[in-house]
């Protein structure tokens, strides 16, 4: 019994001090693969005009898991009227949020921490449910990624997010 504690404890620490190496070097995603700390210059200024984004194809978002670990993808983003908003799409029979986690994520916990290029903005995602606001950010959208045309709009999700 007393040699399965000692295990246990060594694996245990094992574990501690691998989260606290990744939580120092932070853990980007990459394409497909969640990641989880995001590292960066942090930029703590509100941000009023997010059209410096449009350069950028993908940036990585950073949530938090209901059990403590944050949790990062990439994904799309888009600038709209002088605000900054990403989106989500579901294919057709997916669950919204339950089959993204970082919908859920926010859904529970707006918190976020976006990283662009080498930026770093901490801030809150509010799901948009105006549907003009939406319809504005989908086109925006489409102008930013032609080949990423929505054909159906109720299988995306759109975000805002605020800064500040």
């Amino acid at each position: 019994m007393k040699k399965l504690l000692i295990a246990a404890g060594a694996v245990v620490v094992c574990a501690l001090l691998v989260l606290v190496a990744l939580r120092v070097v932070g853990l980007d995603p990459h394409e497909r693969r969640p990641g989880l700390w995001l590292t960066g210059r942090s930029v703590a200024a509100p941000v009023s005009d997010w059209s410096f984004s449009d350069q950028y194809q993908t940036i990585y978002v950073q949530t938090r898991a209901w059990y403590g670990l944050p949790h990062s993808v990439t994904t799309t983003v888009t600038a709209y009227n002088g605000h900054l908003y990403l989106t989500s799409v579901y294919r057709p029979g997916m669950r919204f949020p339950d089959d993204r986690l970082w919908n859920k994520n926010i859904l529970r916990d707006p918190r976020v921490r976006l990283k662009i290029g080498d930026r770093v903005f901490d801030g809150t995602a509010v799901q948009v449910t105006d549907l003009a606001e939406k319809d504005g950010v989908l086109d925006a959208k489409a102008k930013k990624y032609p080949r990423q045309r929505a054909t159906d709009k109720s299988l995306v999700h759109v975000f805002r997010v605020q800064t500040g």
